[in-house]
């Protein structure tokens, strides 16, 4: 018996649903791919902590400081004699730059205007892997960094300037120093900083040993 309608075709529909189906599966291959990149080397058991320096010149005292709310382990540093903008922020250790760029929003703090609108997160900064799932940070530079993603830099080699973009009250460079995800005390020429915690205020004074390598 006939009804009267045309009978439809299902010869279409299978492939189409193949198609879909492969072409997700290559998408959450890749996805896993692409997290597997990121996470695997990170769970990594740390290597031996680098000889980390202070990321400012050679022979300077600097001012290192946190406070309430500022989170365990980070370091502000300002310099104790000399204008602060513009000073050279120098890489602690050598190692591959991994970020170069903007966090956040940069704000308009300025020497010209040093009470401009503070910006969000760090303004521009820096991200350096130093092997062994070691990792060190920069914030707050005063312009775009002095070094590119994929560029391997020298302990000492300048990579940008101490500024105030991003969420800052006054120019100065916000440092951490990290271990796989983890961020740790700073230690420089081997030597623990001495900031552990946020629960209080805390400045101290160091001298840096980020000198050239004497050949």
């Amino acid at each position: 018996m006939t009804t009267g309608r045309p009978a439809r075709a299902r010869t279409h529909r299978r492939p189409r649903s193949r198609t879909l189906l492969v072409l997700l599966a290559l998408v959450a291959a890749a996805a896993v791919l692409g997290v597997a990149v990121v996470v695997l080397p990170m769970l990594r058991p740390a290597g031996p902590r680098p000889l980390f320096q202070m990321p400012v010149a050679c022979g300077e005292t600097w001012q290192l400081s946190t406070y309430p709310g500022h989170d365990d382990y980070d370091v502000d540093f300002f310099p104790v004699e000399g204008e602060a903008w513009g000073r050279p922020v120098l890489a602690s250790y050598a190692g591959t730059v991994t970020v170069a760029g903007i966090n956040g929003s940069l704000g308009g703090r300025t020497p010209e205007n040093p009470e401009g609108p503070r910006g969000r997160g760090g303004g521009y900064w820096v991200k350096i892997d130093h092997g062994g799932t070691w990792e060190t940070q920069y914030l707050h530079l005063l312009e775009p960094p002095l070094v590119e993603v994929g560029q391997k830099v020298a302990q000492g080699e300048q990579i940008g300037k101490l500024g105030s973009t991003g969420n800052s009250g006054a120019p100065h460079l916000h440092y951490e120093q990290r271990r796989g995800w983890e961020k740790v005390e700073t230690h420089f020429d081997g030597t623990p900083s001495g900031i552990t915690t946020d629960d209080r205020e805390q400045i101290l004074r160091r001298v840096s040993n980020n000198c050239p390598a004497v050949s």
